[in-house]
């Protein structure tokens, strides 16, 4: 028994003179691991295209493309969409919990009031009979856990970067968000001015398929003319309908994406307007800036800083805490006497824990916390490098679509001006009204094309600011 009182002392005794210090178990946090230095030290993005500038891009960056209808569309979004009130609410969450760690290190205080009657044998205490008693009173009880190695201020760490992440988490989503709608946009109004141009082919192929029905009737085409004729304008049509259709499910998923009900926005349907454009430069900063910017980004260093704050609490978990319980009270064997200040009753209890024996619990927290650390680490590097690279592949794609989209335009362009050939030779009697007919057939079958090309070069500039992490913040100042 001697042995293990003197080991006891001395496993407290170098506690208690840590104790006078009060010190901060734990890795201190120092800032993200560098990623991609190279990167972040360079300038420019390696695969930015001629029109890309190292220009600080605008915070609003759909605002480029001057088309009312989608700044309040994605206003509305930004104030009433549910994922954005959702996210809100989650940052609502963290910081309810970063002040419930806050007020771990106050001391606590609760005000009681006992009235208890007492029927026990004598033999408890030593006497005879029974021990019937009435007891009154009324007490003060306040309790403080001194934080000696940090372990609260450790999860008070923790809880203020969790809720540092809800708050990129929110911006994240609005980035996806602006990014979403400005998208689906882009498409809606592609499909209106496809719609308009397949209204032009229905009609070429209804003329087309009467020219080769009177030729039938003449005998001077087989029936194979006439239903390949009724077949292209079938095509026509269906592809017509199905053009439709697309509008309106575009139509009511901006409606959901801005927290309204289908059908909000048909009035966008009534009305068509043009394509948006990419613009013919775009800011896009350079890499360092978009590892400060991009939301994803900071959550995963939020993450990273909070596991590691995570292994300090673990860790302080593994030394002694010391906790005061006082009580301060009246009371007495009648209700007078719970009033009586000669009845005052004081007690103090320290007490000094400390879990020498856990069968290695503390130990398999602490393994657990460093492995959490190290995914957290490995989480944020994997998220700078995708970045980077979400970055350069947008950029890489919308050069090489302006490139699409440029030898679109000369391909109508030329199919235009053979169309108008045909016409005139038509009308000047060397050239048949139906292969006139083919000839601008052919030209809106091009120019379909272009406006698909159009389209998917905004849809690749609008991929390119969502991979710069724009869209959450207000206008920030130019530099």
């Amino acid at each position: 028994m001697s042995v293990l009182l003197r080991s006891a002392r001395l496993c407290v005794l170098p506690s208690l003179a840590l104790i006078a210090g009060c010190t901060t178990v734990g890795p201190n946090w120092h800032g993200a691991p560098a990623v991609a230095a190279d990167a972040a030290a360079r300038g420019s993005f390696v695969r930015a295209p001629g029109v890309a500038t190292a220009a600080q891009p605008d915070a609003q960056w759909w605002t480029v493309f001057g088309d009312p209808a989608l700044d309040d569309l994605i206003t509305r979004a930004l104030a009433g969409s549910p994922d954005i009130a959702a996210a809100k609410a989650r940052i609502d969450q963290s910081r309810a919990t970063l002040s419930s760690a806050k007020a771990a290190l106050l001391p606590s205080a609760s005000l009681g009031v006992l009235a208890a009657e007492a029927d026990l044998p004598g033999a408890i205490l030593n006497r005879n009979g029974r021990l019937s008693e009435q007891v009154y009173a009324d007490n003060i009880q306040a309790s403080w856990e001194i934080d000696l190695f940090g372990g609260s201020a450790r999860k008070i760490e923790a809880a203020r970067y969790r809720s540092a992440n809800a708050a990129a988490s929110a911006q994240d989503a609005a980035v996806t968000l602006s990014a979403e709608i400005a998208r689906d946009y882009v498409m809606l109004r592609a499909q209106q001015a496809i719609a308009a141009v397949l209204v032009q082919q229905v009609d070429y192929d209804t003329r087309l398929l009467s020219a080769a029905q009177d030729r039938f009737a003449r005998g001077t085409v087989a029936q194979q003319t006439v239903d390949t004729a009724r077949s292209a304008l079938a095509q026509s049509q269906s592809d017509l309908a199905d053009t439709h259709v697309q509008v309106t499910v575009l139509a009511d998923q901006l409606a959901v994406l801005s927290g309204r009900e289908p059908g909000a926005l048909d009035a966008l349907i009534a009305t068509p307007g043009a394509v948006p454009l990419a613009p013919a430069n775009v800011a896009v900063g350079d890499p360092a800036r978009l590892l400060r910017h991009r939301p994803d980004i900071r959550m995963a260093e939020s993450q990273l800083a909070a596991a590691n704050a995570d292994l300090g609490a673990r860790i302080a978990d593994k030394f002694p805490s010391i906790s005061f319980t006082g009580i301060l009270g009246l009371g007495g064997t009648n209700i007078g006497e719970a009033f009586q200040p000669s009845s005052l009753i004081a007690l103090l209890l320290p007490q000094l824990k400390w879990n020498l024996l856990d069968g290695g619990r503390a130990k398999a927290a602490e393994r657990g916390a460093r492995g959490a650390l190290a995914e957290a680490e490995a989480n944020y590097r994997s998220k700078v490098l995708g970045a980077l690279q979400d970055a350069e592949n947008s950029l890489t794609r919308f050069g090489g679509q302006r490139i699409t989209l440029a030898k679109a335009i000369e391909q109508h362009d030329a199919a235009l001006h053979m169309a108008t050939l045909q016409g005139k030779r038509a009308d000047g009697g060397t050239l048949s009204r139906a292969e006139a007919l083919s000839a601008q057939r052919q030209a809106l079958h091009i120019q379909l094309n272009t406006l698909s090309a159009t389209a998917q070069l905004t849809t690749d500039f609008i991929a390119v600011e969502k991979s710069l992490g724009l869209g959450w913040e207000a206008q920030e100042p130019r530099k």
